[in-house]
């Protein structure tokens, strides 16, 4: 292998697979990014065995050729470099020689032919959804899954197919809040697979590849137990979460008798100030709300107590109700909306909280008991 490349594209495409390299692994090849040179491109893959990313950048090739070496190691040289042209030669003990300007390294690789496969799957059906409309969905829910392994099927965002109205909605829950978002996608949603779980990691890396500059458009597709997301050059697939997401329609409030509008950022900052007396385990804080006026409250018997209020439109009878701080938090920060509408039905419900200008977001957090 022997080509030449511009420094900010070969940049470019190691950095587009640096989240995704294992770091600490049993194969500790998967810790490489696999070069393949041919017909005026450099092609980088990297796969952690679920979630698999492979993308192009042009090159001068002079020989054809496949190597792989450590993607860590590769990027930081490669961020040091000049702006300059960079030259890659890769010798028969797989050995990859770097040449730019008067700098030289040599970095120890891997025969490509022990590099695994990339998970496979070639849906019939690419369907082209907005890159920026899978941003925000993506913004709007992933804070939401399950971080506990044992309950691997909320360890993602589920996918669901609205065909009806043309909609694709996506919904997170770990149990203790759910996040909801759905879109009018403009094209044939019919054509997508409906009822699938899109695991964290691989929604991680998408949002990578929509949040590219140059992403206007990417193609979605399903088959079987994999996803396939397609932006020019760049494939990335990734294996779905087996398993049955739980009845989520049974967890948003099916009517709220309370209403509040408040702006995002005094209630989140609000949250930040009072939580810092909460108890460490449990993130407590008490909302309490009277005539006009809506108190945050925690207390720490080994710290003190904190206390807030704010101005709300509110005529009605005294409710308190505890959450877990962060919860609401994550929530606030995902909405990402200047004002907020919180929905309350009574003590022991959970609270819905909606952006003013996003008719199709939602976010529910369930109450905690305070002693």
């Amino acid at each position: 292998m022997k080509l030449t490349i511009d420094k900010a594209d070969l940049q470019k495409g190691l950095s587009r697979i640096q989240a995704l390299v294992e770091k600490r692994t049993t194969m500790p090849i998967l810790a490489n990014v696999l070069l393949e040179a041919d017909e005026g491109k450099l092609w980088f893959s990297a796969t952690d065995l679920e979630v698999g990313i492979r993308g192009a950048q042009n090159a001068t090739v002079t020989d054809a050729g496949r190597i792989t070496v450590s993607a860590k190691k590769f990027y930081e040289i490669v961020r040091e470099l000049p702006e300059e042209s960079v030259e890659l030669s890769a010798t028969p003990n797989a050995y990859l020689e770097l040449r730019c300007a008067r700098s030289r390294f040599v970095l120890a690789g891997t025969a490509a032919e022990e590099y695994p496969n990339l998970p496979g799957a070639a849906p019939e059906n690419l369907v082209p959804i907005q890159a920026v409309l899978l941003s925000t969905m993506i913004e709007r829910t992933m804070y939401a899954t399950s971080l506990d392994e044992t309950r691997y099927n909320l360890n993602g965002v589920y996918f669901e197919v609205l065909p009806e109205e043309n909609k694709i909605r996506m919904v997170a829950t770990d149990g203790h809040r759910l996040a909801y978002a759905e879109r009018c996608i403009g094209e044939d949603a019919s054509r997508l697979a409906s009822g699938v779980i899109i695991p964290r990691k691989g929604l991680a890396e998408l949002k990578r590849v929509v949040d590219e500059p140059d992403a206007n458009e990417i193609e979605l597709g399903f088959e079987a137990n994999s996803g396939v997301v397609r932006k020019g050059d760049v494939t990335l697939v990734m294996r779905l979460i087996e398993g049955e997401f739980p009845n989520y329609r049974q967890v948003i409030p099916k009517e709220s008798t309370i209403r509040l509008t408040l702006q995002q950022e005094a209630l989140s900052q609000a949250l930040r100030r009072v939580v810092l007396l909460s108890t460490e385990r449990s993130r407590a804080v008490k909302l309490q709300l009277t005539r006009n006026r809506l108190t945050l409250s925690s207390s720490n018997p080994d710290l003190g107590e904190a206390e807030e209020e704010i101005d709300v439109d509110y005529s009605g009878d005294d409710v308190s109700i505890g959450f877990n701080a962060r919860y609401l938090l994550d929530s606030l920060s995902g909405l990402r909306s200047k004002e907020v509408q919180l929905g309350l039905k009574d003590e022991l419900s959970p609270v819905e909280l909606r952006p003013t200008d996003d008719e199709e977001t939602l976010a529910v957090v369930m109450p905690m008991r305070l002693s």
